[in-house]
């Protein structure tokens, strides 16, 4: 092996020579530019950090508020954004038998960057769904026993889907089958106290 082609493989961003080629040193090689990452979509709340406990007044036992969240990082064509609420450890983290559905909103607006603290309902131009309480609105933590996961899902839509009435969990994400641009999630923790 020549010693410069020896040099070429341990050195990054080489370019073996072509022999077919002339011997015309002005040519340099192209190097390609990074492409630009984007910034993910995030949800957050000021509320309690991922994975953290979520306070009591957010909780049956408080005094059931909605807690406040905030997105960021939307992909360009989002029209619509799509907030879920659920718990997949009902009864018993333990044993989970079923998930519970606590809060469902669409058709929130694409301008919308998050919702304040006691935003119980949808904001003007967004539409409430059905939780497994059987009615519209936020339903705050209320484990029966163990500590419990409670996933905050978004999701930015190519779509806006109209008035369908107040959905429930399963009959939005058969509507926005084929329509997610991007998802976040941001899960808190709850158990009852004594």
């Amino acid at each position: 092996m020549r010693p410069g082609i020896a040099l070429c493989l341990l050195s990054a961003g080489c370019v073996a020579p072509n022999p077919s080629e002339g011997a015309d040193k002005s040519t340099s090689p192209v190097v390609a530019q990074p492409e630009v990452a984007m910034a993910p979509l995030s949800l957050t709340s000021p509320a309690f950090a991922p994975g953290a406990e979520i306070p009591l007044e957010y909780t049956c036992q408080g005094g059931d508020t909605s807690p406040e969240l905030a997105w960021s990082g939307a992909p360009a064509g989002t029209r619509s954004f799509v907030l879920i609420e659920h718990d997949p450890d009902v009864p018993d983290p333990a044993a989970p038998k079923r998930q519970w559905v606590h809060w469902v909103m669409y058709d929130l607006p694409p301008e919308l960057t998050g919702l304040a603290k006691g935003a119980q309902v949808a904001p003007t131009g967004g539409r409430d769904g059905n939780s497994d309480l059987g009615k519209a609105g936020y339903g705050g933590p209320c484990p029966p026993i163990g500590r419990h996961r409670y996933f905050h899902t978004l999701y930015a839509l190519d779509t806006v889907l109209g008035d369908r009435g107040p959905l429930t969990r399963d009959a939005l994400e058969a509507a926005i089958a084929g329509h997610v641009l991007a998802k976040a999630e941001l899960i808190g923790t709850y158990q009852k106290s004594p």
